[in-house]
């Protein structure tokens, strides 16, 4: 009877990670969806940063905004995230669905070498009896493993949804003087190639 308790609880654990792995998916293949193109530079000029989190990017972000809205207080400007590879992000997210899922049997006491008809290793036997000590290190060392895959590099820098500066070419982040010259070159060119004939644009 434990037996088949067991048994069905790890099942259950089982469809409940193929359902979260599932929605994530789908969440990914819905941000890649691109935006729509009415709403954007409505109020004016707009300055996207895309940046490596796990990088420790995101303190250069912030640093950056008050760079910049000192000198262009109308800008507006947004940072998040940038995502690395779809690969990557697949893997990624693939072992942090198995991390919780072993972490779920080595919690429970069930023993998942006996589902494939295989005896339970030494080492299988020290983490049921160890949970803390295996599920610690189980969890840093995944989580290692995952920062790993989804660190980028990336700086990418955007304005008004036109790419002006990429890490991923250049390979250095730009000093605030050459993000300026670019900035007022861009919005130079941007004056000169709208003109208004009568309320219209030519």
């Amino acid at each position: 009877m434990f037996t088949k308790l067991k048994f069905s609880y790890f099942w259950l654990l089982l469809a409940i990670i193929v359902l979260v792995l599932v929605n994530s998916l789908q969440k990914a293949s819905a941000d890649d969806v691109p935006k729509s193109k009415l709403s954007q530079n409505i109020g004016g000029p707009s300055m996207k940063f895309l940046y490596c989190y796990s990088c420790g990017y995101r303190k250069m972000f912030e640093e950056y905004v008050q760079i910049i809205q000192k000198k262009y207080p109308y800008m507006m400007i947004d940072g998040q995230n940038y995502d690395p590879p779809g690969f990557n992000m697949f893997l990624s997210r693939l072992i942090g669905i198995a991390k919780m899922l072993v972490i779920c049997c080595i919690l429970s006491g069930v023993n998942i070498f006996q589902y494939i008809n295989q005896p339970q290793p030494s080492w299988w036997t020290w983490c049921i009896e160890n949970k803390i000590y295996a599920c610690l290190m189980l969890f840093f060392f995944c989580n290692l493993i995952e920062g790993q895959l989804i660190q980028s590099g990336a700086f990418e820098i955007s304005l008004n949804d036109v790419p002006v500066w990429s890490k991923l070419e250049t390979g250095r982040i730009p000093q605030p003087a050459e993000l300026f010259q670019i900035i007022d070159s861009h919005m130079q060119f941007t004056d000169r190639a709208v003109e208004f004939n009568n309320g219209f644009a030519k």
